[in-house]
C-alpha cells in the first residue's frame, strides 16, 4: 500500500509456532528494505464462528480501484470505526451496510448486521466492556481497508485491528485480531504499540 511515499503491506497470517494464532501484520518498507513493523495477534479458536466461518478465510486479494475509490473505501472504514465502534452511534449503522449483509469472520459474530448487534449485546452481559479510544493506522489498496486502533477491552489496554472489504460503498466483509496491549515494563523495545 502506497503511503506518503513509502511503501506498506499488510499480511493476514496464521502462525503455528507454539500456541496457533492469527496475525495482521504490517510492514513498512523503504528502498525496498523492512524499516518498520507492527502486529495484533489472537489465539486461534478451536473451530468457526457462527456462520461456519474462520478468522482467515474469504478472498485474499484486493480488487483493483482508483486511487479515489481506494481513499474514499478507507474513509468509509474509518467512519465506520469512529461512528460505530468509538462513539456508539448504532442509528448510524444502515448506512455502512448493504441490505443488511455482511460476511462476518470474528469468532464470535455471525454473518449480517444482526450478527454484528447480537455479537455486541452478547459481549455487553458479559460485562466484557469494549472501548474504542481512537484510530492509530488506516490502510487500504483497493476494496480492502485495515483500520488499526487503540482502546480497552475488559479495562485492559488493547490493539483492535479491523480489517473491511468494502462493495459500492458498503460493508461487505470484516476480519479482525484483538490483542491486549502489555505493560510498559514488559516492553521488550522503547517503542509504542503504533
Amino acid at each position: 500500500m502506497d503511503v506518503t511515499g513509502t511503501l506498506q503491506v499488510v499480511a493476514h497470517n496464521e502462525y503455528h509456532v507454539g500456541v496457533p494464532k492469527i496475525a495482521f501484520d504490517v510492514y513498512r518498507f523503504v528502498d525496498g528494505l523492512v524499516v518498520e513493523h507492527w502486529d495484533n495477534l489472537q489465539v486461534k479458536p478451536a473451530g468457526v464462528n457462527p456462520s461456519g466461518r474462520t478468522m482467515t478465510d474469504g478472498p485474499a486479494e484486493p480488487r483493483k480501484l482508483t486511487l479515489a475509490e481506494t481513499n474514499a473505501n478507507k474513509a468509509i472504514a474509518k467512519a465506520f470505526v469512529n461512528d460505530i465502534l468509538r462513539d456508539g452511534k448504532l442509528d448510524r449503522l444502515a448506512q455502512y451496510f448493504q441490505c443488511g449483509e455482511f460476511i462476518q469472520h470474528n469468532p464470535g459474530a455471525a454473518d449480517g448486521v444482526s450478527g454484528l448487534v447480537a455479537a455486541v449485546e452478547a459481549r455487553n452481559a458479559a460485562n466484557l466492556t469494549v472501548t474504542y479510544n481512537r484510530v492509530r493506522l488506516t490502510l487500504g489498496e483497493g476494496d480492502f481497508v485495515l483500520v488499526a486502533s487503540e482502546g480497552t477491552l475488559a479495562g485492559n489496554l488493547t490493539g483492535f485491528y479491523d480489517m473491511f472489504r468494502l462493495e459500492n460503498g458498503k460493508l461487505a466483509e470484516h476480519w479482525d485480531v484483538v490483542e491486549a496491549i502489555p505493560a510498559r515494563a514488559q516492553w521488550a523495545n522503547n517503542n509504542a504499540k503504533f
